[in-house]
């Protein structure tokens, strides 16, 4: 029987979600890992449990499997039960908050590394030939990217047009060494070096997506975590939002789940080892704080009613901006498509019936 079944960590997610609903209709069947553990890390806000209902209700094959990925026995068990079946693996299930790993980094840790590990290790001993997708991040560079030569503006920080990275953001040259990473980045740092290594070693097909900020309207956002989603959501709510640091010109590029999936598919098609891509909006896609709030505010009709911390959260990035010239040189076919404009109407018309209840 040829493999017809895409395992997804994190399935009831924003990325895994939108995973689920692709390659659902690109026919096949759907495995689901998902034990809501975002309505632990960040309240019942957060709770995805509404995006797994939708799911097993719009997807004829679909299977949930209420699992924590730490438990190697269960996994192990799952791999087992569908072995010879297994097309491809997307692993997008994490502990996703700076803020958050640090009030507890051993459950930071065991989820995104150890977890990982248990998943790369089933994968091996179960079905070796599916490529392995990893939703990585671009905080294993740590805070490297706040050394560049970054100019103020009356918007945003910007890189110096001299700098390398100018033109089109940053590579996947830049070092990830002797920089401060936040205990989440260092769990994430772990598994990302795990994903190549077992590419490398064992000759399996894995890549690591590091991405920026990953947004859509399937995003459970919260102050911690989901900045774009979160951020609208409070401006048509008239939810009060803190800035933290930066004089809100802090910058960062945005990719809508879609336009991620589709590079999912294309690294399918033709998978490598142990590759890894940085990825996200780019240089079209990206937006800083103040850019993003006053956009908000257009969309909605509301002005948003927030205030300014000059404290920045530990080790965060002011300005990045990701280079996907090493994906797109791999798959020239692909591209983002979406504009910050575009993702946050698309948010908004998605959700706003629910907020207005809500409220």
């Amino acid at each position: 029987m040829k493999p017809d079944i895409v395992l997804i960590t994190g399935s009831a997610g924003l990325i895994g979600s939108e995973t689920a609903r692709f390659f659902g209709e690109q026919g096949y069947s759907i495995v689901g890992i998902d034990n809501d553990f975002r309505a632990r890390f960040f309240g019942e806000d957060a709770s995805t449990a509404w995006n797994r209902q939708q799911l097993e209700a719009q997807l004829t094959d679909y299977r949930h499997c209420d699992i924590d990925i730490r438990q190697t026995d269960a996994i192990e068990a799952l791999f087992a039960e569908l072995s010879g079946r297994i097309a491809l693996v997307v692993h997008t299930a994490a502990q996703p908050s700076h803020d958050w790993a640090a009030k507890d980094p051993q459950t930071d840790f065991t989820v995104n590394a150890n977890g990982t590990l248990n998943l790369l290790e089933a994968c091996r001993k179960h079905c070796p030939e599916a490529p392995f997708i990893f939703t990585s991040t671009n905080k294993v560079y740590g805070d490297r990217p706040n050394q560049l030569p970054l100019i103020e503006q009356a918007k945003r920080w910007e890189l110096d047009l001299n700098h390398a990275y100018a033109a089109l953001g940053i590579d996947e040259t830049m070092s990830i060494d002797s920089c401060l990473h936040s205990l989440f980045g260092a769990s994430k740092v772990a598994a990302d070096v795990l994903v190549q290594e077992y590419g490398r070693y064992f000759g399996m097909k894995t890549a690591c997506f590091r991405g920026g900020c990953l947004t859509g309207p399937a995003h459970s956002g919260t102050a911690l975590h989901g900045f774009l989603a979160y951020l609208i959501k409070c401006c048509a709510t008239g939810h009060p939002y803190t800035v933290l640091g930066y004089e809100g010109k802090q910058v960062r590029d945005n990719i809508h789940s879609a336009d991620l999936v589709s590079a999912f598919w294309h690294f399918f098609q033709d998978p490598k080892s142990a590759a890894v891509y940085n990825i996200g909006g780019g240089r079209d896609c990206n937006c800083s704080m103040l850019e993003a709030i006053e956009l908000c505010e257009q969309i909605t009709g509301v002005k948003l009613d927030w205030s300014y911390d000059p404290q920045n959260r530990t080790g965060d990035h002011i300005w990045w901006i990701s280079d996907t010239s090493r994906f797109r040189k791999d798959f020239p076919g692909w591209s983002a498509k979406r504009s910050i404009a575009d993702i946050l109407e698309e948010i908004y018309a998605a959700n706003r019936l629910k907020w207005r209840d809500a409220g």
